[in-house]
């Protein structure tokens, strides 16, 4: 075989990524932006819903309370992706809530002082105000190592070999997310995961008037067929009799976000009381905020790359970090019961869609903000199971081969058994083993794509041209040198 070019092999460092339809100052028909910007909003809403889901009610919030903390979220997310792109980084990022302020947060509720309030709803405020007075304060840092230029200063430390297992790890760290919540309720997650696999991978080059539909909107279509498959299980009383957890996790009327949401409702600045302040809960909710300050450096670095843009400045990311403090000390005056960062799962949606527009993402700020007012209409589409968004992120995040094998543990753990529990016991064994081991369903998965996804077209990306001199003995000289057998025993197992 003839040794491969040089340039079939090399991957030199590209300023811009190529190959995408709109990049970040270029923008499709307003039709399609709206349409894309709708589907940015729905995707938000995975992280705007979960979070206020689990806190409220450990506060001791009613479904009144929870979709006033939904409203609140989503319209605060609304104006902080606009302060974004128009004056922080710019870059086409959602700032959404984050999961990194969960532990202080958690920690706050369970104050003894504020556990020690008898009245739930009154429990509910005095556990607010001290969230809203913990995320005020802890903004500080955003704001003081942003606008002073010192994260600019701490940034040129990093180098592009340093940035990688970051940037890996803020999609990674959401795992327990994905397969997992997916595995709640199996009749509509695994649906979702194979359908929005085959319109977004193996049926992208779908053209309708030139447009690659299936490529573009494969998200909200997806959901749209597994949500009114959804609805039909649940108004054909299939989940009736099934455990109260199943019904949380499957039926789309469950959350009763539709019947507690007004019709219409602004949210406004200490509409929860005025705020109160612990040294304690602040100094707590400042190690968020500096997690919250390290996966957004990571996701713009991202949303850099899949906007095709080049790499951010130094004084632009510190300037971006600086507005997002701006972000939190909203979330603390307004009292969203979160912190903001960036949504990576918005930024995994960029490079699915091949669409980096920066307006695209204004008006998906548009409509958190207009939806999170009309809340009868945010509510309905807010009722998606979240099995549903957990399939989302198993694709965007390439999460499959860590979140599977994590589902199987945490059900191994609670049940004692694998999830595959026949009567068949050596089926049962045989299946759970497999999907217990993390290598071994990344590896199932990936030659599963790697051979079917354009592997024609895709040889050289996939390194094949360097790969095929060692797939034989013969095909490199230094192959007998390293692998043959001692005492001239290749003379009777010649290697093929």
């Amino acid at each position: 075989m003839a040794e491969p070019k040089p340039e079939e092999i090399s991957h030199p460092p590209m300023d811009q990524l190529q190959g995408l339809e709109y990049c970040i100052d270029s923008n499709p028909s307003w039709g399609e932006a709206i349409a894309l910007g709708f589907q940015h909003y729905i995707l938000a809403l995975g992280t705007a819903v979960m979070i206020p889901s689990f806190l409220v009610p450990l506060m001791g919030g009613t479904d009144d309370d929870k979709v006033r903390v939904v409203q609140t979220l989503l319209f605060v997310e609304g104006i902080n992706t606009l302060l974004q792109t128009l004056f922080g980084t710019r870059l086409p990022t959602v700032i959404g809530g984050s999961y990194a302020f969960m532990v202080p947060i958690i920690s706050i509720i369970h104050d003894t002082t504020l556990l020690s309030i008898e009245d739930n709803h009154m429990r509910f405020l005095y556990t607010m105000r001290a969230v809203q007075g913990a995320l005020i304060v802890a903004s500080s840092i955003q704001i003081i190592l942003g606008y002073s230029q010192m994260w600019a200063i701490c940034t040129r430390f990093f180098s592009p070999l340093g940035m990688i297992p970051v940037i890996a790890l803020v999609g990674f760290g959401l795992f327990d997310k994905g397969f997992p919540v997916v595995g709640r309720c199996v009749e509509i997650g695994i649906p979702m995961l194979i359908l929005f696999i085959a319109f977004s991978q193996y049926l992208k080059n779908f053209h309708t008037k030139q447009l690659p539909i299936l490529e573009r909107f494969a998200l909200i279509i997806s959901i749209t067929v597994i949500w009114a498959y959804a609805h039909l299980l649940t108004a054909s009383g299939a989940y009736k009799h099934r455990p109260e957890l199943t019904q949380l996790n499957c039926r789309t009327d469950e959350a009763n976000l539709i019947s507690s949401a007004p019709w219409i409702r602004i949210p406004y600045p200490l509409q929860w009381g005025a705020p109160t302040f612990d040294a304690g809960h602040a100094f707590g909710m400042m190690a968020a905020v500096l997690v919250s300050l390290i996966e957004s450096t990571g996701s713009y670095k991202a949303a850099a790359r899949l906007a095709s843009a080049t790499p951010p400045p130094a004084h632009i990311l510190s300037r971006g970090i600086g507005w997002q403090g701006i972000g939190i000390l909203l979330d603390g005056l307004f009292g969203t019961l979160t912190g903001s960062t960036v949504s990576v799962e918005n930024v995994g949606l960029l490079g699915s869609t091949r669409v980096g527009s920066r307006r695209v993402i204004q008006i998906s700020a548009g409509f958190m903000i207009f939806l999170s007012i009309l809340g009868k209409f945010g509510a309905l589409f807010a009722s998606i199971p979240f099995p549903i968004f957990a399939a989302v992120y198993c694709v965007l995040f390439g999460i499959v081969g860590l979140s599977v094998p994590e589902y199987y543990r945490e059900y191994t753990a609670k049940a004692l058994h694998g999830p595959a529990h026949t009567r068949a016991v050596w089926f049962n064994d045989f299946l759970n083993t497999i999907f217990f081991s993390s290598p071994t369903v990344a590896l199932i998965v990936a030659v599963l794509l790697d051979n079917t996804l354009d592997y024609k077209d895709s040889a050289r990306d996939r390194g094949m041209p360097w790969w095929a001199n060692f797939r034989t003995f013969k095909g490199d000289g230094r192959s007998e040198e390293f692998y043959s057998l001692p005492f001239n025993l290749n003379r009777f197992f010649p290697p093929s």
